[in-house]
């Protein structure tokens, strides 16, 4: 059976939904043979062809891939960490998954993510999401390594155009907060700013709101900094010079008193 696994792992990017699906059936029902041993180049190789379809158009085929996922982490978490890279890049497109609006990807995507964070040995992630605490997740996930901040936004640029608001609505958040953490790096900036200005007419007025202000507060970031009180002078001269007029106003007497 293990002889036939590559050929099975090429039948993963099928464009068929139900084929993908019966190819994960298939392999999930060899790795509850625990007398067979996966050997660790296939082990990787399986791994690495699941996490695309995490986001699969399929709900099914999603569930089956996160679930087979975390049953590999279990097989071979007694061994020297031969997934520890696809594990590590896992842990976004679970995370947005947490969002899910299919409930059942949703949950399998938490217990998968549970899973992970404790296979990588990472505490605080653990502590965090049995604390239900996401958002923390996230932030604490972009600061454990700033220089991986630009690899974590690009993956999760493919989620702003995902048909669930609540996964865009993740990915909008998640750029805010990777923006923070790219200043200086001017290229990756603009990459955000150019795809969350095409979310400013999202078809949800939400997502649409919540992109006009994460656009907003990153590019006042690029901006040399000011005093608050230079800002609050500034703030207050927009607000007068933008203020609403009352059409009777002009037919007020000029007094010299006024102008003054």
């Amino acid at each position: 059976m293990w002889s036939l696994t590559e050929s099975l792992m090429r039948l993963l990017a099928d464009k068929d939904a139900e084929t993908a699906g019966m190819t994960l059936i298939t392999l999930s029902f060899i790795l509850l043979h625990k007398h067979m041993l996966m050997s660790t180049p296939i082990a990787v190789q399986l791994a690495e062809a699941l996490l695309p379809l995490f986001d699969h158009d399929n709900s099914q085929v999603q569930l089956l891939s996160i679930k087979l996922f975390r049953d590999m982490m279990e097989y071979l978490e007694e061994r020297e960490n031969p997934l520890e890279s696809p594990v590590q890049q896992s842990l976004l497109p679970l995370f947005f998954h947490c969002n899910d609006e299919n409930q059942h990807v949703a949950e399998a995507s938490r217990e998968t993510l549970l899973y992970a964070v404790k296979f990588i040995k990472r505490r605080d992630l653990k502590k965090l999401l049995k604390e239900q605490k996401l958002w923390k997740f996230s932030k604490c996930l972009l600061a454990e390594d700033r220089s991986r901040a630009a690899e974590h936004l690009r993956r999760a640029l493919r989620y702003l155009e995902s048909p669930q608001e609540p996964l865009r609505e993740a990915a909008i958040s998640f750029m805010g907060m990777a923006g923070r953490h790219l200043r200086g790096q001017q290229q990756e900036l603009q990459l955000i700013c150019a795809a969350l200005e095409d979310k400013t007419n999202d078809v949800s007025l939400a997502v649409g709101s919540l992109a006009i202000q994460t656009l907003c507060i990153l590019r006042s970031g690029e901006r040399a900094p000011i005093s608050r009180f230079q800002w609050l002078q500034n703030h207050l001269r927009r607000a007068w010079k933008t203020r609403p007029r009352p059409s009777w106003l002009g037919c007020l007497p000029c007094q010299s008193s006024v102008e003054d």
